[in-house]
């Protein structure tokens, strides 16, 4: 059987896998998280659906913009690809463009104001199998969008910060995990073109690193649940 042959007799099934990689490449995505920054909004093993279409139409497989669709907003989760290295985060935007951003003992100052954090609680947290230390977990008030954030006191991380105003066409983001994420603090703040899209569902997820005691253990209750 020649290849031509072959490909005539599986169009209809070639042509679904073209549109499929389109449509994951420039409208919709879906990311594995496999890193614990985002704690406690998203755990390793979930799996978000990411809006591609939600600021830029984009040249497939590209940064290339090709036309704007809309703004990202102060609390939204984004993808993106880092600038320093180009691999896929996924982290919070916290500042806007123009926006004067500092840190003081890991409160977050905004515009000279520093927000505010409530229903602080301390807990148990897993950085791996066998290794738990003291963490804080709080609710950071962000332009009336409220979301959940965590602090390790015990580890050694960046938890001050000078002032910074964020440049035209860039934005400063931060993991939900403050004391355990590769963010801004490190990377610099990251060009429009970089973001990918906004994740705004938690479509499955597993428990994969065994904290029940097994191994891939479905997380039901997080299955199809908005990210805040």
């Amino acid at each position: 059987m020649d290849i031509r042959h072959t490909l005539k007799a599986n169009r209809g099934f070639i042509l679904f896998l073209f549109s499929f990689a389109l449509l994951r490449t420039a409208v919709a995505d879906w990311n594995p998280i496999p890193s614990a920054s985002m704690r406690p909004t998203l755990l390793e093993g979930d799996v978000v659906l990411v809006n591609r279409l939600a600021y830029d139409l984009k040249q497939p497989l590209t940064d290339i913009v090709l036309l704007p669709l809309g703004e990202p907003q102060r609390g939204d989760v984004v993808t993106l690809n880092s600038p320093t290295d180009g691999t896929r985060l996924i982290k919070r935007v916290l500042g806007l463009p123009g926006d004067r951003i500092a840190m003081r003992d890991d409160v977050l100052i905004l515009n000279g104001r520093p927000l505010a954090y409530r229903d602080a609680r301390r807990r148990g947290e897993t950085l791996a199998p066998g290794w738990v230390v003291d963490a804080v977990r709080a609710t950071e008030e962000l332009d009336g969008r409220p979301h959940a954030v965590q602090f390790l006191p015990a580890t050694p991380a960046r938890r001050d910060m000078t002032e910074i105003t964020v440049p035209p066409g860039r934005y400063f983001l931060l993991g939900d995990n403050r004391d355990n994420s590769a963010d801004s603090r490190f990377i610099g703040t990251v060009p429009r073109e970089k973001l990918i899209g906004r994740a705004h569902h938690v479509l499955v997820s597993a428990d994969w690193l065994g904290e029940d005691g097994w191994r891939l253990a479905p997380r039901f209750s997080r299955w199809v649940s908005t990210i805040l």
